[in-house]
């Protein structure tokens, strides 16, 4: 009897021991370089692992660490932190300060932000389209003093295994992005289409004088008489009907055989019409008949840092007929004259076929010109086979 409990009291130290070390480790993980608690719950704090949505609670939004920092889901409440490191990002035509509250409530959206040291250093975004088949990821961005030091591929690497471990259906990594990166990054992808991209800028009280300059320029064009009209689409069920058509992606020549809306790629499958039916777009398609040759659609305007802060509004054109982008530019454009006010940025997407055109047409008047030379908006893929 003295032999068995001197055995289970050598246990009990034993296992008292291994508990103690257990916790010292734990808050050696969860302390910062300034020895001070980041979150005194084990549960949340770990190293180089992801949480699952259902492990995360309200009380504590951390996700992992890696790299020396601390990685979590974004709150409202890091709006200004966000801001403060998003300086000169996409050339004062950041979207994300219009948009980050609406990112925090969407469905199928993860934002990731990291900090280092306890100041946010990086934020990059995940959105769930194609029925949960597709990651497209949006808004990366890294602190001005730590650009091109490799955080940007720290962020990147942790965004992909995050999504993996919480959505293990996802097949798909895409992206849209505005620069070439190129041959070596660019190798790391599958290049699914380029689209040309023509901005134009220019004081709100000047549009109406331009609007009406492009409306005479069709009135006298021997080639827009030949087409047939443009008409908006307002119908749920005949967009749906457009959308799902089958022949749809090869009669616009749609690429990667799906549409990008306002740099969200999204293929044409009935889940992702919730995405769009949430982005209030205005639709207009080919009138002339059955099959439609031609779609296009705008993005409400919304406000951007440029300049001190302009309005930006983007359209979408698809197909290759080129009066028909003629009238569907002028009909979007005419569709937002009397809602836009100071300084104005127009970035419309399109066919590379369509650009030179489309930049003649616009040329000529003094009220707007052109912003940006040509360039491009790149659509990549990338397997989560591969990641």
């Amino acid at each position: 009897m003295l032999y068995l409990l001197a055995n289970q009291k050598k246990y009990v130290q034993t296992v008292f021991t291994s508990l103690q070390e257990l916790k010292v480790l734990v808050r050696r993980s969860c302390h910062d370089s300034r020895d001070h608690m980041i979150i005194a719950r084990p549960n949340y704090c770990f190293s180089k692992d992801y949480l699952t949505c259902s492990e995360v609670t309200m009380d504590s939004r951390c996700v992992g660490e890696s790299d020396g920092l601390t990685f979590c889901l974004a709150r409202p409440e890091d709006y200004d932190d966000v801001m403060a490191i998003s300086q000169d990002i996409y050339f004062g035509n950041d979207y994300l300060p219009h948009r980050y509250h609406s990112w925090m409530t969407e469905p199928g959206r993860v934002v990731i932000i990291a900090r280092r040291d306890r100041k946010l250093v990086a934020l990059e975004s995940g959105l769930l389209v194609d029925g949960g088949e597709t990651v497209v990821v949006e808004g990366l961005r890294v602190c001005p003093n730590e650009r091109g030091c490799g955080l940007a591929g720290v962020i990147q690497r942790f965004v992909d295994g995050y999504m993996k471990k919480v959505y293990p259906n996802v097949k798909a990594k895409r992206l849209t992005r505005g620069d070439d990166p190129g041959p070596e990054k660019l190798s790391k992808f599958t290049l699914l289409a380029r689209r040309a991209a023509l901005s134009l800028w220019g004081d709100s009280e000047g549009f109406e004088s331009f609007v009406s300059g492009l409306k005479e320029k069709l009135d006298v064009s021997d080639e827009s008489k030949r087409s047939g009209p443009l008409v908006p689409l307002k119908d749920l069920d005949a967009l749906k009907t457009l959308l799902l058509d089958s022949d749809l992606s090869s009669r616009l020549q749609l690429p990667g055989g799906a549409i990008i809306q306002d740099w969200q790629p999204l293929k044409l499958m009935e889940s992702n019409l919730h995405i769009l039916a949430r982005r209030n777009l205005t639709w207009f398609v080919d009138g002339s008949g059955g099959k439609p040759l031609f779609m296009s659609f705008h993005t409400p305007p919304y406000p951007v840092p440029f300049n001190g802060g302009s309005l930006r509004f983007n359209i979408d054109l698809y197909g290759t007929d080129t009066s028909l982008a003629k009238k569907a530019l002028t009909a979007h454009l005419n569709s937002v004259k009397s809602e836009i006010q100071g300084l104005v940025l127009v970035h419309v997407y399109m066919h590379q076929s369509l650009w030179e055109d489309l930049k003649q047409f616009c040329e000529g008047h003094d009220t707007v010109k052109q912003l940006r030379d040509y360039w491009e908006q790149l659509f990549l893929e990338k397997s989560y086979n591969d990641i």
